[in-house]
């Protein structure tokens, strides 16, 4: 059996390389995934694919949509990657994913692979407001899409107009969002929809009124928030459907907050927020998180649900 599967691995492997002939966009095998995520952990993907451009991601989807495992990695900054090698593709958006253009009636189209800070400050550019929020959000568009990401109140749901994604047959789709059902932190979208853009609607207003409440809100988060360390931001979610408690009240109560294990650290300024102090392994934050997600339920009996995502 061992022996069928690696014939059959090779077999797929080879077809990709072929296929990496007929396309400009870059196809790299046993690519290191360390350094393309914040906690700066992991191993090795089988495929790392970066798509320069649509059609080349419509011919790879439409060629091994259906074969392949595929993960879409965006800024890395909500991601945990095992260190065993990653059997599938692992798609990140080039930069021709990220471009970004404003329309009549103050509203502002955004590529999936483009940064949140760099559409609050587009926003801030054009003297259009709603979209202050997004200045303290690490990750990407798409990334915020798939898990309805937000902070002080305000959520993408509360912005956005329509997504344009492609299936993993290749078929390009546009969804209005009032065809989504946003929750905290998730939606009713399918899992392998890849965002590919988005547009969004803001209030024309005055830029010196932005720029103060991007400000005030880098400072709330500043001062409560872990920033220049291997973190990968929240790592539970806020559990409203059992308490009106936040997660950080949760684990202080729940957890000695110098716990740790190897080098997976629980941050001194906010405990939802798990830090790689030095060359913590997978396994060590893997353990420091069901650590704390056994310790809060049994505890309060409370179950934590992630917002990280696990890649292995």
């Amino acid at each position: 059996m061992d022996e069928t599967i690696t014939r059959i691995d090779l077999m797929s492997i080879e077809e990709i390389r072929k296929f990496s002939d007929e396309i400009n966009s870059k196809i790299h095998f046993d690519y290191d995934l360390k350094k393309s995520n914040w906690f700066n952990i992991g191993g090795q993907a089988k495929v790392y694919f970066r798509p320069d451009s649509l059609p080349d991601l419509i011919l790879f989807l439409k060629r091994f949509g259906e074969k392949e495992k595929i993960y879409i990695l965006g800024a890395g900054s909500n991601t945990l990657i095992c260190d065993e090698k990653f059997d599938g593709v692992v798609i990140k958006l080039g930069k021709n994913f990220s471009n970004i253009s404003i329309l009549p009636n103050d509203v502002i189209i955004a590529g999936s692979a483009c940064l949140d800070k760099k559409l609050s400050d587009f926003a801030l550019n054009n003297g259009i407001g709603g979209f202050e929020f997004l200045a303290c959000i690490p990750g990407t568009i798409g990334g915020g899409l798939k898990m309805n990401a937000g902070c002080f109140n305000k959520e993408f749901k509360d912005v956005l107009v329509s997504i344009q994604a492609i299936d993993k047959n290749g078929k390009v789709l546009t969804i209005p969002a009032s065809k989504v059902i946003f929750k905290y932190r998730s939606n009713d979208l399918k899992e392998d929809l890849i965002f590919l853009s988005a547009s969004f609607k803001g209030s024309r207003k005055n830029k010196e009124e932005i720029k103060k409440e991007i400000l005030e809100l880098k400072e709330k988060k500043d001062n409560t928030q872990p920033t220049k360390l291997k973190t990968s931001g929240s790592t539970f979610k806020n559990p409203i459907n059992q308490t009106d408690k936040k997660v950080w009240e949760l684990i202080k109560e729940s957890v000695a907050l110098d716990t740790s294990f190897g080098d997976a650290h629980i941050s001194n300024k906010h405990c939802n927020f798990f830090v790689n102090k030095n060359n913590a392994s997978f396994e060590d934050m893997n353990k420091l998180i069901e650590f704390v997600k056994t310790s809060v339920e049994k505890k309060t009996g409370i179950v934590l649900e992630k917002e990280i995502k696990i890649l292995k």
